[in-house]
């Protein structure tokens, strides 16, 4: 059974998955938002996504570009956990992915690291 939970208690769990990231990656992050969403668009089965350039992508002309955006998607993690534990759980690894996708790490080498 799904995870009943606020918009704004997911929220906050994002807002604690990002406080755990440590301080010397979370300065490297650039030109880089980070949203909460219900779900994902036409109805994709993600928990994150990634949108933009990622750090080992950009060069001399990357400039005036709007921010990469993280989306972490509220419904689809809560259809998968059976409590808020699970939530808490999944909503730090799904944080972790999508940084490390701006940082320029690829789903197969974080798949090798464990975090899938």
């Amino acid at each position: 059974m799904p995870v009943d939970m606020t918009r704004d208690r997911f929220e906050e769990l994002v807002g604690e998955a990002l406080d755990e990231v440590p301080p010397e990656l979370m300065k490297l992050l650039s030109n880089v938002v980070i949203l909460v969403e219900d779900d994902p668009p036409s109805g994709e089965d993600l928990l994150g996504l990634y949108e933009g350039h990622a750090l080992t992508e950009r060069g001399w002309d990357y400039s005036g570009v709007l921010p990469d955006r993280i989306t972490i998607y509220r419904n689809p993690t809560l259809r998968i956990c059976e409590t808020e534990e699970d939530v808490v759980d999944e909503v730090a690894v799904t944080v972790v992915h999508e940084i490390a996708h701006h940082f320029g790490i690829s789903d197969d080498r974080l798949h090798d690291l464990g975090w899938d």
